[in-house]
This record gives structure tokens, C-alpha cells and sequence, in this order.
């Protein structure tokens, strides 16, 4: 049985709980949160597993094959470091840190002791998504004309995302909350993206995170990729991910409805039918040796790469 720890236990963190619990490969071993209340909590709802209140305390005495770390990004160095010099295997939450600096740090860390260093992108194991990427690369949409990322936002921090940092200028937005998920997809579809220009916008208020973007990016051959961000509005959320071809248009709507039209004719929804694996399922084959579809460190970092010009 692979032991896992879990750092930090908040929405995000939690979500991954049923997963690894569920998992007949896996078993939570440990578990680390500085809230007395929420650790206890989810100590008691995991069985009895060990709680801490200080990862450095988990990482002394918890027998672990691997740590999830699922803090806010402005503590992902400093804790995914330890983990690395523990000579622990590390699933990150994105972003991967909180500059390109400590990003590019952790990915030469985590590849110089030879771990397991894998990012949660969650848009890698989208049914979705993986159909969308096997219509491009069947050539549905002919040849890629354009690529579009629209992310609207009545609301930022979304109702259920009301903590002291998501909304907050130094580690949050949606530009870097949502949109890393689309840019480390469009890079592993569609290869390197650079930015060419942007337009960005901030409250009044400086300690909060923007509330509007329009940028142009290209891809290496030059097409273009605009990406449409703005947050309290009026309307319903949209996030929607479009490419543009010669032959047709393929959308993904809200994450995970796929559409797709040829010239000439309507959007219709389509059938997402290529076959996915789960995170879990590929970090126990990567804990076993065996071969394994996960983002890692370097990944992250490329996504950070772009997200931090997109930011700055």
C-alpha cells in the first residue's frame, strides 16, 4: 500500500481526499493542517489517521511514500523544498510557487534527487478535454487559424473560494487561479506560447488582484491566442477554451462541454468519447516505476513562465 500525506486542508485540499481514500492502491498515512479545528476534523473523518500541525513535524516522524501539498502558493517553496530534501515524492497544487524563480528552483531540485514531482492539473484526465485534443489532432478543424481563451467572472473570489488569498494581488486572481489550467493545456496540445502584448487592470484597492485582461500571445508558428478575462459583472461565469481552422471550430465550454462545427454548419455537442485515466491512478503507476501520464515540476514551471509575463 502507497502512503500519502496530505499538506494543507482547505477546499482544495480536501477534494483529493475521497480520491485517495478510494484508491485500492493507496492510503492516507498522515495528514497537516495549522487549523486545530479542520485537522482534527478531518482526523477523525479519515479513521484516525495521524495529524500535525507542522509539516516539518510530519516530515520528521510519518512513514510516507508521498506528500500532497495543497497550501497556498506563497508556501509551495518553502514546503516542497523540505519534501524534496526529505527525498519524498511531491504532488503540487498549481501554480507550481509564487514567482518564476522559486518555480524554477523546485523543478531543478525535484530533478536533481530524482523524485516523483507532479502537478494537479486537473484538465489532463477531462474526458472533455482529451477529445478536444483528439479532434485536433485528427484534423477536424483543418488548419489552427486562432485560439481563444474567454474567462468571465460575475464574481472573483467565486462564492465558495472566499479565503484571504484567491482574491488578493500577491498570490491570486483568475489569470493565475483558472488560467494556468489553460495555458499548461494549450502547451502540451499545441506546443510553446509567447506573449506578444497585454492589457491589464486593477481595483482601486492594490492589495487586490486584477479584475480585467486582454492579451495576444503566439504560438511558435505565429498563430494567435487571445485570452478575454474580466471579473464583477453582470451575467453568468463563462470559461470557454475555442480554436479556430480552416475546416471547422472546436469549443470547450465551461471546462468540460465539448462543441464543435464544420463550415457552414451549427454548433452541435459532442460526444466525449476518448478514454481517460485519473491522477491517482497514474501516481501509483509512477510510485510503482511504471510509466505514467502526469504534468511534473517542468510543466509548471513552462505554464509559470507565461502566467507571470501575463501578470507583471
Amino acid at each position: 500500500m502507497l502512503k500519502v500525506a496530505i499538506i494543507g486542508l482547505g477546499a482544495i485540499g480536501q477534494r483529493l481526499i475521497t480520491n485517495f481514500t478510494e484508491h485500492p492502491e493507496m492510503e492516507i498515512a498522515a495528514v497537516c493542517d495549522p487549523l486545530e479545528e479542520l485537522l482534527n476534523d478531518t482526523v477523525q473523518a479519515l479513521g484516525g489517521v495521524q495529524g500535525f500541525a507542522d509539516y516539518k513535524e510530519l516530515l520528521a516522524k510519518a512513514e510516507i511514500d508521498l506528500v500532497y501539498v495543497a497550501v497556498p502558493p506563497k508556501f509551495h517553496f518553502d514546503i516542497v523544498s523540505d519534501c524534496i530534501a526529505k527525498q519524498k515524492h511531491v504532488l503540487c497544487e498549481k501554480p507550481l510557487a509564487n514567482s518564476l524563480e522559486e518555480a524554477e528552483s523546485l523543478y531543478k531540485q525535484a530533478k536533481e534527487k530524482g523524485i516523483i514531482h507532479a502537478m494537479n492539473f486537473p484538465l489532463n484526465y477531462s474526458a472533455g478535454n482529451a477529445t478536444f485534443a483528439s479532434y485536433i489532432k485528427n484534423g477536424y478543424i483543418g488548419n489552427l487559424r486562432r485560439l481563444e481563451l474567454k474567462m468571465h467572472f460575475p464574481q472573483w473570489p467565486r462564492a465558495w473560494q472566499q479565503n484571504n488569498w484567491v482574491g488578493r494581488r500577491e498570490q491570486g486572481g483568475f489569470v493565475l487561479e483558472v488560467g494556468v489550467h489553460w495555458i499548461q493545456q494549450i502547451q502540451k496540445i499545441f506546443g510553446p506560447v509567447q506573449l506578444v502584448h497585454r492589457n491589464i487592470s486593477f481595483p482601486e484597492d492594490a492589495s487586490l488582484s486584477e479584475n480585467g485582461i486582454l492579451a495576444v500571445l503566439e504560438l511558435a508558428d505565429g498563430t494567435p491566442l487571445f485570452i478575454d478575462g474580466i471579473s464583477q459583472i453582470a451575467g453568468k461565469e463563462e470559461v470557454t477554451f475555442t480554436a479556430y481552422g480552416t475546416e471547422g471550430t472546436l469549443a470547450l465550454h465551461n471546462w468540460s462541454d465539448l462543441y464543435g462545427a464544420k463550415l457552414g454548419s451549427d454548433f452541435e455537442k459532442l460526444e466525449e468519447n476518448t478514454p481517460v485515466s485519473s491522477l491517482i491512478d497514474e501516481l501509483a503507476k509512477a510510485l510503482q516505476n511504471k510509466d505514467a501520464d502526469l504534468p511534473d515540476f517542468y510543466d509548471g514551471y513552462q505554464a509559470q513562465v507565461v502566467l507571470e509575463g501575463l501578470r507583471n
